[in-house]
């Protein structure tokens, strides 16, 4: 008897300590979940395990992170506080709220960054991205401080190279920024970050021959941003190679980049090679991108208001600049009605009035009475 006792406890000593085992989760199982994208099936088993020990900084992070992809933010941010709450330095933990905050509240991301710093200070990430929290709020000595860090730390990283160098140039000083520029390129001459830099530095010192092979080979590479091939741009222009100009502005034209700037120095290339109509066609492209069909509204609003106060030739070159971009007739309507009716001059109303009546095709109830309205008065004037 006192030996089938003995087996009973040690079974249900055996079952408890596999129930334990069993609440903890298998990892491979997690990655399993976490491999083929089943994040809420990976929950449901990780809560579990929750129940078990809910201070289980595994169980936590698991949740936090799968609570993360699964877009529930709200969720995911209660589980990494959970694991500060355990840990206030842990990574995982830290580096998710440090990246939550880093756009809507850099101080608060810094408390974090702080935080990955101490635990380890010889990681050069941390120290990049504290300078980018500090540059957001315009802090650029502060920046300054921990991209310098970020550098000497790893130089060979272009991330922190790239990063230090942009925030020397915006100094001004170019020549330290060039210096780690050249550093990078002679590791990697197809460097995207540092070609990018070495056209902003060159352009900015005005030293517009030195944007030319960095330009052209982000050209080749198919890559750089509209600002940066900008720049290129007007490095040709102002070196005064008009053909490499149009070249560079054809290709931007091409790709979809070309903003209404693109045209314009394409125009002024196409001018001064003494290519009038293919720079007129261009600027006339500037104007329609430079204005917008909305503007008609602000300057009929701009009429309206003058007209109000009684400034009423003010009014009138509002109307006629309105009509001049836009051509709605109704505009010559409005300006020869404030001639007529409040500067009691007929005759300079009669040259809208009889533009506005050659051009006019009414549409609503309102328009139509006031075309009738001109046209009667024409009429009689010519009865008499």
């Amino acid at each position: 008897m006192r030996k089938l006792s003995c087996l009973v406890f040690v079974l249900l000593s055996q079952l408890g300590s596999i129930t334990a085992q069993s609440s903890l989760p298998d990892k491979n199982k997690v990655m399993e979940f976490f491999q083929n994208m089943e994040y809420e099936d990976a929950i449901n088993y990780l809560l579990i395990a929750e129940k078990a020990d809910s201070l289980n900084l595994q169980v936590l992070g698991y949740l936090g992170y799968a609570y993360q992809m699964n877009e529930e933010p709200n969720n995911a941010s209660r589980y990494y506080q959970k694991m500060l709450d355990v840990d206030s330095n842990n990574v995982s933990a830290n580096q998710y709220f440090s990246s939550l905050y880093s756009d809507e509240d850099p101080v608060t991301a810094r408390k974090y960054l702080s935080r990955l710093i101490n635990r380890n200070p010889q990681k050069s990430v941390y120290y990049r991205k504290m300078g980018d929290l500090f540059r957001r709020k315009n802090q650029k000595d502060s920046a300054f401080i921990y991209y310098e860090q970020a550098f000497r730390l790893l130089p060979n990283d272009s991330r922190n190279g790239a990063a230090l160098s942009d925030l020397l140039i915006d100094q001004k000083n170019y020549q330290r920024a060039d210096s780690i520029i050249d550093e990078g390129l002679l590791r990697d001459s197809l460097s995207i970050a540092y070609l990018k830099l070495r056209i902003k530095s060159s352009y900015e010192a005005a030293a517009y021959q030195k944007v030319i092979i960095p330009g052209e080979r982000l050209l080749r590479l198919g890559e750089g941003s509209s600002t940066t091939l900008t720049q290129v741009v007007l490095a040709y222009y102002n070196l005064k190679l008009y053909k490499d100009c149009i070249r560079v502005c054809e290709l931007l034209i091409e790709k979809g980049m070309a903003g209404e700037n693109i045209f314009y120095y394409a125009a002024k290339s196409h001018a001064k090679l003494r290519e009038f109509e293919e720079s007129n066609e261009l600027l006339k492209t500037c104007l329609g991108l430079a204005i917008s069909n909305t503007a008609e509204y602000y300057f009929h609003a701009l009429g309206d208001n003058y007209e109000e106060l009684k400034q009423y030739k003010k009014a009138i070159a509002q109307y006629d600049t309105a009509y001049y971009l836009f051509k709605n007739p109704l505009m010559l309507y409005d300006c020869g009605r404030i001639w007529d009716g409040s500067l009691n001059n007929y005759s300079a109303a009669k040259k809208y009035y009889s533009k506005y009546l050659s051009l006019a095709k009414p549409q609503s109830t309102d328009e139509k009475k006031a075309y009738n309205y001109i046209r009667k008065k024409y009429r009689k004037e010519n009865d008499q």
